[in-house]
């Protein structure tokens, strides 16, 4: 322990003596493991962290997919179940002490506290079962949580509100617990309030601000209802019991799910063929449902690569610093050694500055990475309201930081302290001459080349990544965005009925483009890229019965395709004379004309949805071009529009009811969007002040939001390889002036023979553009390996793009040249005479 305080000492002894050295080391360390901390940030957060529940290692859950939001029919691995299932697996499944289902894609609802004044606000809410919380074993933070008395069809509505809304909307009013609060025109009472640091069973953003009971779903949804349909919208967790074995009880609920699924009526020959195949993953759910996980785990995984190369380069331009730094004081450490201290109490001390000063860079990366998350954290969740993810470091985060810091000390400590065991003492009798051989210039010049080869991967890796974002965002997606302002609704949280639809839509027909500054306006139930997606069975008229084929589906209103710049191709669009009682018609896009009707006119042709005899419902009077709607990786979906309130005659499309309500308002204005906002809401408050606006978002934006983690990973790139390419500038410029300083004798020499300044620049420079060929050498290759990785993250651009590659080489050879040039024109200025005296 002695030695260590004295090593100690020592360092900052040494580190206190060169305070710019010290400055450069930690800046360049912050920056590295800063960025690197910050990514391990949100690692922790999405991939490592469990739910502050007891005992998370008991929990699992039926299903591994992210199944969303709404699906009938089977799904081969199956994620996401019905509540007839839910109940099935419950009653038979004796291996989980308790299971709990919930909604999968819960959504807005429309809440207003008795007795207050205004309109209603727009909140999210989920439906739970009632043993949800004392399945996760939490306690209300105060009242108390839904139990399963409160999840029965007769109980008392009652609700638990998030910690959160409780204190950001609420001010922690304790008169809320027991209040009574009108969701979506039902009166319901706060049972209790959840623990702050609870969040619901899923990492996202904007969670749950009321969980509500399942069993009031039919009272808050009427005629939407899906409690009681064979539909799947319920994701399971359940707590399993000790001994039990989850490679067990997985085959046991996949042949419960079978024998249930061949109970059911009405299966086709092909849905009982397709049996075998259905099964149910059980996975360890104590981080929740990992849906987070999934969507950035491979944006999460290569911005840490990213980062650690970013270390690397760091690390390798400290231990230049660093060799440097030991040249210059090589006549100490060889007196030293020739006094009788011994090599590896030198590398100790070596060491021990190095990882000093990692520690250091470490304390001020903490400052770097807060600063950091934050910044990511905006820029993946672009337009959430809230995120649950801290920026602040945790215990975990906080040990990942300190630990980096000694190995990144220990790394970049290691080729000073190997060229420090070299030293000959005997260099103490011969000064610091040019005769003396300067064994750590192989080592220093190896940095560089490294430092080349890095850059050159993380530059060409920017360039890939800042292409597909280039393409992705200015692809012709079948839409205009400019001028386009999009109206969050949802009619059925104001109560409305399917009767009084009709009179609804006619007076948004007629008040919205009275609005000064509108264009026109129309509705939908899901505009371009909100990232929706109905879809359905259909039959085609003249083709075989059991042919059955699928196909996304909206519902539009007069004026739509206009309202959103989608241009007619043939035929006609939805318009005002399409009725409710007119004749059924759809509009389909060219993807569905073509993969439907290749060789012939579909103009005219008749299509349904269900059943066979449901062949002729729908005419197709109309083709536009392909929009996007829900991925911008992927063609458009084949797609048919229908009016609103055409009902369909079979009764087993009853559960359509649904597709009636409009979910957005789109308008195209003069102008900003947004400067229609105040305009917008005033009309909608004075055709019913009960119709709450979800959200106001123009369709640029929302647009954009669909590239959150794209722009997020090449931004972080770009900033990455900007930063990779200026240390590894620095690195090469101190080189060459290291070289530039040893060889001042011999430059000086061949000026007094006669050499002239071009030629020795071109001596100079020889050496830094042999360093940079050395690095592209290593890093062009290491780079098209590792775009061959990235193939899955590239978007209308090769791996080995030459012009990336190309522009990528250019740039760092332009960098090499300045960065040699100042040293270069520095030795080309040498006075031969001074310079032969230097030594």
């Amino acid at each position: 322990m002695s030695s260590l305080i004295e090593d100690l000492r020592y360092a900052f002894r040494r580190l206190r003596q060169s305070p710019g050295f010290v400055a450069v080391c930690v800046l360049t360390l912050a920056l590295g493991i800063g960025a690197n901390t910050a990514i391990f940030t949100l690692v922790d957060a999405v991939m490592l962290k469990s739910l502050p529940v007891a005992k998370p290692s008991e929990l699992y859950r039926l299903g591994n997919d992210n199944n969303c939001c709404v699906l009938g029919g089977f799904q081969d691995n199956w994620a996401i179940y019905s509540y007839a299932l839910y109940q099935q697996f419950r009653e038979h499944t004796p291996e989980f002490s308790e299971m709990a289902a919930f909604q999968a894609g819960f959504g807005p609802v429309s809440v207003r506290r008795s007795g207050a004044a205004g309109p209603a606000e727009p909140y999210i809410g989920e439906f739970v079962s009632g043993n949800y919380f004392s399945m996760f074993g939490i306690d209300a933070f105060a009242g108390r949580v839904i139990t399963p008395e409160d999840d029965k069809p007769n109980a008392a509505p009652m609700t638990v509100m998030s910690y959160r809304t409780w204190r950001q909307h609420f001010g922690l009013d304790p008169s809320v617990i027991g209040a009574t609060f009108t969701i979506n025109q039902v009166p319901y009472t706060v049972a209790g309030i959840a623990p702050p640091g609870f969040f619901g069973d899923t990492l996202r953003p904007d969670p749950p601000d009321f969980w509500l009971p399942l069993a009031t779903e039919p009272t808050l949804h009427g005629q939407n209802s899906l409690l009681h349909r064979d539909f799947h919208w319920l994701y399971i967790i359940g707590r399993l019991k000790p001994g039990a074995q989850p490679s067990s009880v997985q085959s046991e609920v996949t042949v419960e799910l079978q024998h249930w699924l061949s109970a059911q009526p009405d299966l086709s020959a092909h849905d009982r063929s397709e049996l075998g195949k259905q099964h149910v993953v059980v996975a360890p759910a104590g981080g929740g449902v990992a849906n987070l996980e999934g969507d950035y785990k491979v944006g999460l995984r290569l911005l840490m690569t990213i980062a650690g190369l970013v270390l690397l380069i760091a690390c390798a331009n400290i231990a230049n610093l660093l060799l440097a730094r030991g040249a210059a004081t090589r006549s100490e450490t060889a007196i030293r050694m020739a006094l009788g201290a011994p090599r590896w109490k030198l590398i100790r001390q070596i060491i021990t500055e190095s990882v000093l000063l990692a520690i250091l860079g470490g304390v001020a990366g903490l400052f770097v990475a807060f600063a950091g998350t934050r910044t990511i954290l905006a820029l993946a969740f672009r337009g959430a309201h809230y995120i649950p993810i801290s920026p602040a470091p945790s215990l975990a985060v906080l040990g990942f930081a300190f630990l980096l810091s000694l190995a990144t000390g220990v790394v970049f400590g290691v080729a000073p302290a190997w060229a420090t065991s070299h030293s000959d003492p005997a260099e103490a009798l011969r000064g610091a001459g040019r005769s003396t051989r300067d064994r750590s210039s192989l080592a220093r010049k190896s940095l560089v080349v490294l430092q080349v080869a890095l850059s050159a991967v993380l530059l060409i890796g920017a360039g890939l990544l800042t292409e597909t974002l280039r393409n992705l965002e200015n692809q012709r997606f079948g839409f205009e965005t400019q001028g386009r302002l999009i109206v969050r609704v949802n009619p059925a949280l104001a109560g409305y009925k399917p009767e009084k639809l009709y009179g609804l839509y006619q007076q948004l027909q007629q008040r919205l483009p009275q609005i000064p500054g509108v264009i026109s306006a129309s509705y939908s139930i899901y505009s371009p890229m909100r990232g929706d997606n109905w879809s359905l069975g259909i039959h085609i008229e003249g083709h075989p019965p059991e042919e059955r084929i699928g196909a996304s589906f909206d519902r539009v209103g007069p004026h739509y395709f206009e309202t959103i710049g989608t241009r007619l191709l043939r035929g006609r669009v939805i318009g005002e004379e399409d009725t409710p009682t007119s004749r059924h018609v759809a509009v389909i896009n060219q993807t569905f004309a073509h993969k439907f009707f290749p060789k012939e006119d579909p103009l005219s042709k008749h299509f349904g949805m269900g059943d066979a005899r449901n062949a002729g419902d729908l005419e197709i009077v109309g083709i536009v071009e392909d929009a996007k709607y829900q991925d911008a990786r992927e063609p458009a979906y084949p797609t048919f529009f229908m009016p609103f309130l055409q009902m369909a005659k079979d009764p087993k499309l009853s559960f359509m009811i649904g597709s009636h309500y409009a979910g957005d308002l789109e308008l195209r204005v003069a102008g900003k969007p947004e400067n229609l906002e105040a305009a917008v809401r005033r009309t909608l408050a004075d055709i019913d002040p009960n119709l709450t606006v979800l959200d106001m978002i123009s369709l640029s934006e929302q647009l954009d939001r669909n590239f959150n983690q794209d722009r997020l990973i090449a931004r972080l790139t770009d900033l990455f390889g900007s930063l990779a390419l200026v240390l590894a500038s620095v690195g090469l410029y101190g080189v060459t002036s290291y070289s530039v300083a040893r060889r001042t004798s011999e430059i000086g020499i061949r000026m007094a023979l006669g050499a002239d300044r071009a030629k020795v620049v071109g001596l100079i420079l020889r050496g830094a553009l042999i360093q940079l060929a050395l690095g592209l050498a290593l890093g062009v290759p290491a780079a098209l390996a590792g775009g061959r990785l990235l193939s899955s993250q590239l978007y209308g651009v090769k791996s080995y793009d030459p012009a990336i590659l190309s522009l990528a080489a250019l740039v760092l050879a332009a960098s090499a040249l300045v960065a040699g040039f100042v040293p270069a024109r520095r030795a080309a200025s040498i006075d031969p005479m001074q310079a032969l005296r230097t030594e």
